[in-house]
């Protein structure tokens, strides 16, 4: 087992030897393997963990089994995505595609190969709303450059894997009172020994590959911040407590003053280059919000200059793309309110559909 193998390590004993068993077979690529017996659901569960604990399963995605009344283990089929020919390549290029993939980072920093992790998925990952069935495991966005929150989480894992980089799969459930019709997955990872969370998917949904701009409203959140628009999880988490790694505030993009915030948009307009930033300066309402974007406005027209805003409400980020005054002299007049992850409220995760 690895050292990270996290959800390995939360079970008790017979789960562990489940756990085992799941993992050697798939490993192995056998057509079936006996399987301590657990309760149907414990058994499903088991399966998630094992290939949240190794995304290089990618192979695997449903299972079924079969039993006799009085045996203490069941007889475990697993479902492949390949035939054993063509899952042989796939396992190769995904391999080789992963150790291309790092070595660049390999002599970075902790913050720093994370941050290259997180930058080619959002420069080279599109969300699939088709939802395919590869794009929730690592082959979905490394071999075709497609992916939802699954294959996305999977992939942020395998690199950091390779990176030497702690990093487990975090887990929410929907909520259909909010509108949240799918669960959801997204990472925590450790920094300089300390837990945060990363959610990639939704940085990725929010980055413009147009412009281009690489977002960065999920990179490095505690608690506090990713339980503004995430649920709770349904794997319990290491505590993410710390505040300040926050990305906005780390490359001092963070404000808690107006006119600092102001101050910034109008040297950004002049450069004619979009300006991304966190508002830190107590609750952003409706009344701030106003007083923010006329501060913005002014300093903008100072230079010639006017804004088209977009917000993150949840997480207080707003975005500022510039142009020239037009004739009307007028400016946006609302922000555009954005949602994250591809206005999708959480993807469906395939593998659930057999739990």
């Amino acid at each position: 087992m690895k050292i990270n193998d996290y959800y390995y390590n939360q079970l008790n004993k017979e789960e562990r030897q489940a756990y085992h068993a799941m993992l050697q077979g798939l490993s192995s690529q056998d057509s079936s393997f006996a399987v301590p017996r657990l309760s149907p659901v414990r058994l499903s569960d088991l399966f998630f963990m094992v290939r949240m604990d190794h995304p290089e399963l990618f192979y695997a995605v449903q299972f079924t089994y079969r039993y006799y009344d009085n045996a203490s283990n069941v007889e475990f089929f697993p479902a492949y995505l390949f035939d054993k020919k063509k899952r042989k390549g796939h396992i190769q290029a995904m391999d080789a595609r992963l150790t291309k993939l790092a070595r660049p980072a390999e002599t970075l920093s902790e913050r720093e190969k994370l941050i290259y992790i997180h930058d080619f998925i959002c420069s080279n990952v599109t969300y699939d709303k088709l939802k395919k069935e590869y794009s929730h495991e690592i082959i979905g966005p490394l071999g075709t450059g497609v992916g939802v929150c699954e294959g996305i989480a999977k992939t942020v894992k395998a690199l950091c894997d390779r990176l030497d980089l702690w990093c487990i799969i975090a887990l929410c459930d929907n909520n259909p009172q909010k509108g949240i019709k799918y669960r959801h997955m997204w990472n925590v990872v450790k920094v300089e020994g300390k837990y945060y969370h990363l959610d990639v998917t939704f940085d990725n949904s929010l980055s413009k590959k147009d412009l281009p701009l690489i977002r960065y409203d999920y990179f490095l959140l505690c608690d506090q911040q990713i339980g503004r628009d995430h649920e709770p999880p349904i794997y319990p988490l290491p505590p993410c407590t710390d505040g300040n790694a926050f990305f906005y505030m780390q490359k001092k993009l963070s404000f808690t003053k107006i006119e600092e915030a102001a101050k910034r948009a109008a040297q950004y307009a002049k450069k004619q280059k979009p300006f991304v930033f966190h508002w830190r300066g107590g609750y952003l309402t409706k009344e701030v919000l106003q007083e923010l974007l006329a501060a913005i406005e002014g300093s903008c027209r100072a230079v010639g200059k006017q804004a088209a805003v977009s917000l993150n409400w949840p997480q207080a980020v707003l975005c500022l793309t510039f142009s020239d005054i037009d004739t009307a002299g007028k400016l946006q007049q609302e922000p555009l309110l954005e949602q994250a992850n591809e206005g999708e409220l959480y993807e469906e995760l395939a593998s659930s559909e057999t739990e």
